[in-house]
């Protein structure tokens, strides 16, 4: 009797797990691109560099971004911006990313991310602005001084205090960030 309702448990839960959706992208529904130093971080190595691949969920998408050979142990922001240079905003807010010992790190976060992604500059009318480009910065103007970059105080985290982009999208143009070649 035991045997038959576990029998019967296994076969419902199996049933249940069978109908869940998978967030698995099809071939074609993905891009991967590098991020590249940013040209004014020249205190960070040569090698200092990130990896983007952003996977089509449906009706959102994956961003997972791995960074190599930044300072270790030290935290970091993401955003999603209009241009990889300097002004570049708007921006976007994504998350933080915490290097190990190795100088490496890695973040997920799911939204959209693709072709569509724009946000409204205030006024009348509200004008759409392309967000199709991602820099990364330190989370703090303290950890950028101790890694031996600028101290300069930028807005780019939480607290309105972070340090200098190290990372950016700049090895595509401004108007063709990689964020377009997802559709």
């Amino acid at each position: 009797m035991r045997t038959t309702i576990w029998t019967g448990v296994v076969a419902i839960a199996m049933a249940f797990v069978s109908m869940v959706p998978r967030a698995a992208a099809a071939a074609g529904d993905s891009i991967t691109f590098n991020m590249v130093r940013n040209a004014g971080a020249t205190c960070l190595s040569n090698d200092a560099r990130g990896r983007v691949t952003v996977s089509d969920l449906g009706s959102v998408q994956n961003l997972h971004v791995e960074v190599f050979a930044l300072p270790a142990n030290t935290n970091f922001t993401l955003f999603v911006i209009a241009t990889p240079k300097a002004p570049f905003v708007p921006a976007w807010y994504q998350g933080d990313i915490t290097t190990n010992a190795k100088g490496k790190g890695v973040v997920d976060v799911t939204g959209i991310f693709n072709n569509e992604t724009f946000i409204l500059n205030p006024g009348t009318p509200a004008v759409p602005v392309q967000l199709d480009h991602l820099g990364i910065w330190f989370a703090d103007p303290t950890d950028a001084g101790n890694a031996g970059c600028l101290g300069t105080a930028t807005p780019f985290d939480g607290d309105h205090n972070a340090g200098i982009q190290v990372l950016n999208t700049s090895n595509f143009a401004d108007d063709k960030g990689p964020l377009l070649n997802l559709k």
